[in-house]
């Protein structure tokens, strides 16, 4: 099975003194290229920010910039093709490819849960996607959508889950 997928960058960083997360440093790359290294294999790559010198990704933009993680889904969604599409936030540096491989493996709507539900790192069929989003995602909360459409929740590995929000994550980063 085939599938897209959207990478959400938009975010302010607030917490992190405006930072932009995607250019943050992980490894010997960035946080965007680390994600981007764990669905290699997606049909397309849809990065929904600011544009970056990067091959092989389709860009979007959420109108207007700053409307929110749903408003970036949108946006997303109207350039992918595929039937099923995996949505990631650009700050998960616990993403590997066995991750999206698990939330493949459903065969359904499926969201990563560790202590919580991560609404930014799932499987989902496009077309439900597509039929729940509000007419003005703008602002509105994406969980609230998301649950509308029932997906299974699958197990989160240790560490699987954990993202760079404050300048103590971005501390855990740098030295793990």
């Amino acid at each position: 099975m085939t599938y897209a997928v959207i990478i959400l960058t938009g975010g302010k960083g607030e917490r992190l003194g405006g930072v932009d997360k995607a250019a943050l440093s992980y490894r010997d790359a960035t946080l965007l290229d680390h994600v981007l290294s764990v669905v290699d294999d997606a049909a397309q790559k849809v990065v929904v920010g600011p544009e970056k010198d990067l091959p092989g990704v389709i860009w979007a933009r959420e109108e207007p910039p700053g409307g929110g993680p749903l408003a970036g889904l949108a946006a997303g969604l109207a350039k992918i093709t595929e039937d099923w599409v995996v949505v990631l936030a650009v700050d998960q540096p616990g993403l590997t490819r066995d991750t999206i491989a698990r939330l493949r493996a459903a065969g359904r709507n499926a969201v990563l849960k560790d202590d919580r539900v991560q609404w930014l790192i799932g499987c989902w069929n496009a077309a439900d996607l597509r039929r729940a989003l509000p007419e003005d995602p703008r602002n509105l909360p994406l969980r609230k959508t998301l649950l509308r459409l029932d997906p299974v929740e699958v197990s989160a590995l240790p560490g699987e889950a954990r993202d760079v929000d404050t300048p103590a994550d971005l501390d855990t980063l740098h030295s793990g």
